[in-house]
């Protein structure tokens, strides 16, 4: 408890509202570098690459932030083919009673040809804390993939560009964020991605991240981020239709944050 409280005073202390995002452990796994991968979890980070989606795919996640019950994130994504779009739906919860973050987000999905695609989402944010009362605002995000070559994808992403804000006051405003990245295929078994993240008024950071499949249903993957440093690993399980995934990260301050995730492919 004294952990968390001491959290929630950073949170509060902060020029900007907290704003967890929960990226889905295969990318978080890849020290969330996840800007040019392909996967249902691209909903929360450029869900240009929904398009790669060929079934109709659920998927829930649960992260023990920093390993205090109190910080928990709990998100659901779906995404759904069409014959010239791909739609996607998520929910995200973060946060307790005494400080709580909710996001609704819709996305619209193309792809022109087999090298490019783009994406539009529109997100609700309500914002809740005790003794405070609640209030919202709206955000959008755009993004998209492009494939320069076989197995080489480049992308870029934009969150909240128009630095939209739940009340006047500077404190209260959300993160503006823009990624650039990268992902290469090496082989059936080895991916590597990589991508730059700048928060507006905020650090530049660099990610990068492995996945090695050591046997069609079973992949081992690692990562890190440069600012803050952090390391992270995790792994995936395939069965059938059926998607597993683990990961974890480390803090150097506040300490680890184990999540998990199912996925069904219909």
């Amino acid at each position: 408890m004294i952990k968390f409280y001491t959290i929630l005073i950073f949170i509060l202390c902060s020029k900007t509202v907290f704003t967890q995002t929960l990226n889905g452990p295969r990318i978080q796994a890849m020290g969330n570098a996840g800007v040019a991968i392909q996967d249902i979890w691209t909903l929360k980070n450029n869900a240009a690459g929904i398009t790669s989606l060929e079934n109709i795919t659920f998927a829930l996640a649960y992260e023990n932030r920093f390993s205090v019950k109190e910080l928990s994130t709990k998100s659901a994504a779906i995404a759904i083919p069409l014959k010239k779009y791909t739609l996607g739906a998520s929910f995200q919860s973060y946060g307790s009673p005494v400080y709580q973050e909710l996001k609704s987000s819709l996305s619209f999905a193309k792809a022109f040809g087999e090298n490019f695609s783009t994406a539009l989402t529109l997100n609700y944010h309500q914002l809740s804390i005790q003794n405070y009362g609640n209030t919202n605002t709206f955000s959008f995000q755009v993004g998209f993939q492009y494939q320069i070559f076989k197995n080489f994808w480049i992308a870029a992403h934009a969150a909240n560009p128009n630095k939209s804000q739940y009340t006047e006051t500077e404190s209260n405003t959300l993160p503006a964020l823009y990624q650039i990245g990268a992902s290469y295929t090496f082989s059936d078994k080895l991916l590597l991605t990589s991508e730059v993240e700048k928060v507006l008024n905020g650090k530049l950071d660099f990610k990068t991240g492995l996945e090695y499949k050591i046997a069609p249903f079973l992949a081992l993957r690692g990562g890190t981020s440069v600012n803050t440093f952090q390391q992270f690993g995790g792994f995936g399980i395939l069965y059938q239709k059926i998607n597993l995934d683990f990961a974890i990260s480390s803090h150097p301050v506040l300490g680890y944050s184990p999540q998990i995730a199912v996925g069904y492919a219909f």
